[in-house]
């Protein structure tokens, strides 16, 4: 089923996105958009090769661009902004966010992590890139 997106509500805290549709609407912090970000960085190049991302606790959504009518792309304060968070993905972060959190936050405690503290491995450059410059750690 598609869900036609009404509005995009950046807050002035630049840390909650809404997404109002015609059946109700969801608010999703800058930070869960964060770690669940489409990206072949956070979610690698197929099944069982993302990065657990950490320390993310404080991450704003710096930017907000509409890309065709199809996706947003969404540019946060810690450089990420690769990735495209279409519509279909958005509602899925929607309907499933307290589960996705969940899973998220078990991740981290599974791994001793945390949200305070970005404990990945420095890549040695500030910010951007993504898949296809080598920054999201793949040879291509």
């Amino acid at each position: 089923m598609s869900f036609v997106l009404e509005e995009v509500r950046l807050n002035r805290a630049r840390d909650m996105l809404t997404l109002v549709y015609a059946d109700g609407e969801f608010a999703l912090p800058a930070e869960f958009l964060r770690v669940y970000s489409p990206s072949a960085e956070v979610r690698g190049h197929g099944v069982g090769q993302g990065t657990l991302q950490t320390g993310k606790r404080f991450v704003l959504i710096s930017d907000l661009e509409g890309v065709g009518n199809y996706a947003l792309k969404i540019s946060f304060s810690d450089g990420h902004d690769s990735g495209l968070y279409d519509w279909d993905y958005l509602r899925h972060l929607g309907e499933k966010q307290p589960e996705l959190w969940q899973d998220y936050l078990d991740r981290l405690a599974a791994a001793s992590s945390n949200r305070e503290f970005d404990e990945s491995p420095a890549k040695g450059h500030s910010h951007g890139g993504g898949c296809g410059g080598g920054s999201c750690g793949c040879s291509h």
